[in-house]
């Protein structure tokens, strides 16, 4: 919705054998893990599996561009699960829709009255020519940037922009099948899950899973931001004004245009950023940390918490995307997090699944 996704905007920093995957187990825990994939259950089509293992979940030593958040680190156990391989696709995302007639956010009219309960007291209301079902759509500016602050420089609130119209009315799919799902909301994301019968990933599983089997790496591949270009989606040039499609995009890519990370998973940094299921709070890795315990499968906190955001209620995301650069949010990182409404979409959120299985 249009102020909530204004709102969103201040958070806006911006076939491998099971026995050759590298597992991240660093020391011994008091949980008994699910590690490897039992034999008798079989990997789901279009998914990998993820050994199960412990981590110093949050930014690694040493790694200038962590922002306050992703610290401290904390001691995370994960029990093995199936993940996506890829961002999930427009071509699943149309099946899913034709099956169920579901309609994302971004594509219902919008109730003011409902709107205007989750907004500061005294917000105005909109022109109605604005009230309409749409979307957050980047755009280059017009004019050079000073003040990487501004984010409203470079994303256009878009009537009639959702996930069959990318960017915006007039735009489509054609060709684009294999590109990921964007202007997804958090509850679209969760109703594609529930038909799938899969769940998004917590963001200590998807921050686990990202690393590959590297526990001390800033990025999926090591510890190297060199070669960048090579591994992921990412802005290159001068943001936001030039981007010189260096990675050979300069915008979206298909899906598993780049190298795989340890565990199989493409584009888990670049590309589109990715919806976990876990609240968003400022100071939830300071308090899990106090605790001075290895935890279990964490679920995250227990409430949103964001001072800087006070009337949103956001969810992590995860992996940055195509309009990421180190001189605005670098979030090609496996630590960084962001908070995102629940019914903020834009042109660079999509997501992927997870698939848990029983321990014997």
């Amino acid at each position: 919705m249009f102020f909530l996704a204004l709102l969103a905007l201040v958070g806006l920093s911006c076939k491998h054998k099971d026995k050759e995957i590298p597992v991240a187990l660093q020391e011994p825990t008091p949980f008994s893990l699910l590690i490897q994939k039992p034999d008798s259950v079989e990997t789901p089509a279009g998914m990998v599996w993820i050994p199960g293992g412990s981590f110093e979940q949050g930014a690694v030593a040493g790694d200038a561009l962590a922002m306050g958040h992703e610290r401290p680190t904390h001691t995370v156990a994960i029990d093995g699960f199936f993940m996506d391989s890829t961002e999930v696709t427009n071509a699943q995302f149309r099946k899913f829709t034709e099956e169920t007639g579901y309609l994302t956010v971004a594509e219902r009219e919008i109730n003011w009255d409902t709107m205007k309960e989750t907004l500061p007291p005294g917000t105005p209301k909109p022109p109605d020519s604005v009230l309409q079902p749409g979307s957050l759509v980047f755009k280059k500016p017009a004019y050079p940037v000073t003040n990487l602050n501004d984010y409203s420089q470079w994303w256009e609130w878009k009537v009639g922009a959702n996930w069959k119209h990318p960017l915006g009315p007039g735009s489509d799919l054609t060709g684009k099948e294999h590109y990921p799902v964007v202007h997804i909301a958090y509850e679209d994301a969760v109703a594609y899950c529930q038909w799938a019968q899969r769940r998004l990933p917590t963001e200590a599983e998807w921050e686990y899973a990202a690393r590959g089997g590297k526990a001390e790496a800033r990025f999926p591949w090591g510890n190297e931001s060199k070669g960048l270009h090579q591994q992921a989606n990412t802005w290159s040039g001068s943001f936001p004004m030039e981007n010189d499609a260096l990675d050979g995009f300069s915008n979206k890519a298909p899906v598993a245009s780049y190298p795989p990370n340890g565990y199989g998973l493409y584009d888990i940094v670049g590309n589109v950023w990715e919806w976990t299921q876990d609240w968003y709070s400022t100071t939830y890795y300071k308090e899990i940390n106090a605790k001075d315990v290895t935890s279990l499968n964490p679920e995250g906190a227990k409430m949103h918490h964001n001072p800087y955001n006070p009337y949103a209620r956001e969810k992590i995301i995860k992996g940055g995307s195509f309009l990421c650069h180190e001189s605005y949010c670098a979030s090609f990182r496996v630590s960084a997090r962001m908070g995102n409404t629940l019914d903020s979409a834009q042109e660079h959120l999509g997501f992927r699944t997870v698939k848990s299985i029983p321990k014997n």
